[in-house]
């Protein structure tokens, strides 16, 4: 489960963190077209729940936000699904039987019905649920891959521990192997093993080292698969049947998943920022820096100690039909931001 310091990206000329409005009593981030109002710790929580790491996050069609959380060991809830209505008024919570082991969070439109897409690295599974958590599907380990054999015993003899994925419009999915071997297993709808791309641990083309996030970039018009490599503190693009595309690396350190809203592509990076990129894949901003903090210390902190208008570290982030930003942080104490467009 490595979460390797990076490279810096010398990106001083971008919008960041920082500026406070006379009058305003909430930090603001970012410059221009890309400023927005934080809220931390956004969403009123029952007393039953405690946050543990905070994962990932999505928004439904209703304007619903879901968050994806381990669940902190004091909590008197076990319910690692927290859904909150866009006021950030609690409705519900469900999935105990992922607590602990929370981790990718997709939701996906199929038909007129939405679903998600669920990773669990304790359990080592990806589940298909409906939006109120009954199990549609689920795979678990791909012996059906040379890259994942058996033993002699009939039991998994490779690592394996699925951390996000993707869907494309084909219904094809695509599991990172991001804490286990670094491969991406691609299955058709209905749970078939297509193909098994990447692994290596290198930095050669085609490589990954720790396939984090995974998602289907559709601004070009044609469908891709873009992977952060984290590891490799890149981005890296294949085409659909597993074919290595080319690199990303500017603006880069440790990138953990992706969302998009019309040419920006929204990345939570592990390294206390948060990053947009252009239709182009060019930093335009780089939100709540604080890279050159010691994250790693203040993420097992409490709360009191989070410097406002600063990330500590970013894990799953995603935009709401209005553009703005919401950013679920992997802390010990656990925490959701909403970043207001204004």
């Amino acid at each position: 489960m490595s979460r390797r310091t990076a490279i810096g990206a010398g990106l001083s000329a971008l919008p960041a963190a920082g500026a406070w409005k006379s009058g305003n009593t909430k930090p603001l981030m970012g410059a221009g077209e890309h400023t927005y109002e934080v809220h931390h710790d956004w969403g009123r929580l029952p007393d039953r729940i405690r946050w543990g790491n905070c994962h990932g996050v999505v928004e439904d069609s209703r304007g619903r936000i879901y968050v994806f959380h381990t669940v902190h060991r004091t909590s008197i809830s076990t319910d690692a699904m927290v859904v909150f209505d866009e006021t950030g008024k609690f409705v519900t919570s469900w999935g105990s039987e992922f607590a602990g082991g929370a981790h990718g969070l997709h939701i996906e439109k199929e038909g007129s019905e939405e679903f998600f897409y669920l990773c669990d690295i304790n359990r080592r599974i990806v589940v298909k649920t409906t939006l109120d958590g009954k199990e549609v599907m689920r795979l678990g380990y791909p012996k059906e891959s040379p890259s994942y054999p058996l033993d002699a015993e009939g039991k998994p003899a490779a690592k394996y521990v699925p951390t996000n994925l993707a869907v494309a419009s084909n219904g094809d999915i695509y599991v990172a192997d991001g804490y286990g071997s670094s491969f991406v297993n691609q299955y058709d709808r209905n749970g078939r093993l297509i193909r098994t791309f990447g692994g290596g641990g290198t930095k050669a083309p085609g490589s990954l080292n720790a396939p984090h996030g995974i998602f289907i970039d559709r601004r070009s018009g044609v469908e891709e698969v873009v992977v952060a490599d984290r590891s490799n503190n890149r981005l890296q693009y294949f085409t659909l049947d597993g074919k290595h595309s080319r690199f990303v690396t500017e603006g880069i350190q440790l990138p953990c998943h992706f969302h998009f809203r019309g040419g920006l592509m929204l990345i939570p990076d592990l390294a206390a920022r948060v990053v947009l990129l252009d239709r182009g894949n060019k930093p335009v901003a780089v939100l709540g820096d604080d890279s050159a903090s010691d994250y790693r210390k203040t993420r097992t902190q409490p709360r009191e100690s989070f410097k406002p208008g600063k990330f500590v570290c970013p894990h799953g982030a995603c935009f709401d039909h209005s553009g703005n930003i919401f950013v679920a942080e992997w802390v010990e104490a656990g925490r959701l931001t909403k970043l207001r467009k204004v």
